[in-house]
Order: structure tokens, then C-alpha cells, then sequence
């Protein structure tokens, strides 16, 4: 039977690389966007023009009262789309960056790194639990930046850190039903993430680009397949670890 993946935050970067390398392998897919609907909608077209079927659905990945609805709007398009109940895979990819000192963060831009990157994926992954099958998978996405250190990513990092442990306990508690749960954690990327900063900005670009043993930064192209592969049945064994994709950590930990 055809497996269906759920993947928030997918109109673009890896959350799109991700759901169009699901395709590639034979999965049909349910994207998630925020506002971004043209886009999403482009990329439920070229998964279409890869042979599988997909949808697009709106959510904000930070306002947990939604929740209940965007569980109640995906079991419809399920029954709609597939004729099914449950999904198969979930990926919690949505987010996005905020930099600023410990000494300067604010505690609306902190509140909003927490609701998006931990408590939504929290209580999203709760709220999707009745939905998502037996012997399914979870990936969640965290950061490189949970073992180095880079001024201005304190609030963001321990976010991503929170996820590493969540991820750790949901592999344990869902067990039981055989749902494998693992965390992705890329290191610098060049996407639009943090207005594509690791792309556009050639400093930035160097900078992290010699912190690996591959002496460049990643595409998306590195990461979406990867995350696919962990979806699959060749990964079936593969549960809880955090993967790093692609960090040579320095000796003194700092960036």
C-alpha cells in the first residue's frame, strides 16, 4: 500500500525538497504552509507531475488551539484523497529563525521560537497520534546548532535542543505501536531560512563552510533525501538518534 507523509512547513527549502524526494520514492504526500499558498500549491503540482498524489493544507505551526481543526480538516482529506483513515509519516519541519543576544532577546520573539519549534511540535504530534498508523514513522527537525555555539542562536538553539529530547521520550512511548522516531539536525544550509542568509551572504557562507570536512555548506538536495530514506522500510531500525547533516564540530565548540 502506498504510503501517505505528512510534512509541515513544505512551500519551500526542505520541507518542499523533502516531500518532492517522498514522491521520487514512491509516496504520496500532504504538505502544510503557512502562508504561502501559490507555492504550496506549486509543489502539490510537481509531486502530481511525478506520478503520486498530494494536498496542500494550511497551518501555523505555533498556534496549538488550531490544532484540532487542522487534525479534523487532514482526516477529511485523507477519507477524500486516499479513502483512508490514517497517514503514515510525519515530518515536524516547520519553523524559522530569530537571532538576537541573550542580553537582547525579547520575550515575544522567545515565545514565538518556543510555540513554533517545541510546544507546536509538542502538541501537533499529540494531536495527530490518533491519526498516524502503527509501524509509521516521525522525523523531527532540529539543528546543528545544538552542539555549537553561534551568538545571537541561544532561544533558537535550546528549542531545537527541547526537540532532541522529545524525540528521544516519543520514540520510547510509542513503542508500543511500533512508530520509529528519529531527529534530523542540518547544519548550515543554503535555503531561504533566516532570509537565506547561508546562500546570499558570501561571509556567512564561508564561515560555516569551514567547519566541515567537506569544505562547503549543504543544499537542500542533501537533506530532503536523507529525511526520505529515514521514512523508509530500508531505516526500519533506525530509531531515536539525532543525525547530523553536515557538521565537523570544532575543538572548542564555539562558532
Amino acid at each position: 500500500m502506498t504510503t501517505i507523509s505528512l510534512v509541515t512547513g513544505a512551500s519551500r527549502g526542505l520541507g518542499r525538497n523533502t516531500a518532492l524526494n517522498i514522491a521520487r520514492k514512491g509516496g504520496d504526500v500532504i504538505i502544510t504552509y503557512q502562508q504561502r499558498e501559490a507555492e504550496a500549491r506549486a509543489v502539490v503540482a510537481e509531486v502530481v507531475a511525478l506520478g503520486r498524489r498530494a494536498v496542500a493544507l494550511q497551518l501555523d505551526a505555533g498556534a496549538t488551539a488550531t490544532f484540532v481543526d487542522f487534525a479534523a480538516r487532514l482526516r477529511a482529506a485523507l477519507q477524500q484523497t486516499w479513502q483512508r483513515e490514517q497517514f503514515d509519516h510525519l515530518v515536524n519541519n516547520a519553523g524559522h529563525g530569530d537571532v538576537a543576544p541573550i542580553a537582547d532577546m525579547r520575550e515575544d520573539a522567545f515565545d514565538k521560537l518556543v510555540d513554533v519549534h517545541f510546544k507546536g511540535v509538542f502538541f501537533l504530534t499529540q494531536a495527530l497520534l490518533p491519526l498516524l498508523a502503527d509501524g509509521g514513522r516521525i522525523v523531527n527537525l532540529s539543528s546543528g546548532l545544538t552542539r555549537v555555539s553561534a551568538e545571537g542562536w541561544a532561544a533558537y538553539a535550546a528549542v531545537k535542543g527541547a526537540v532532541e529530547v522529545l524525540t528521544v521520550y516519543l520514540a520510547k512511548e510509542l513503542g508500543s505501536r511500533k512508530i520509529a522516531v528519529n531527529v534530523v539536525a542540518p547544519g548550515a544550509i543554503e535555503t531561504d531560512f533566516f532570509g537565506g542568509a547561508v546562500r546570499d551572504t558570501p561571509a556567512f557562507n564561508r564561515h560555516f563552510a569551514e567547519m566541515t570536512a567537506l569544505g562547503r555548506v549543504g543544499v537542500a538536495d542533501d537533506v530532503g533525501p536523507m529525511i526520505a530514506s529515514l521514512l523508509s522500510d530500508d531505516n526500519r531500525w533506525v530509531n531515536a538518534p539525532v543525525s547530523y547533516t553536515h557538521l565537523t564540530l570544532p575543538t572548542n565548540r564555539e562558532v
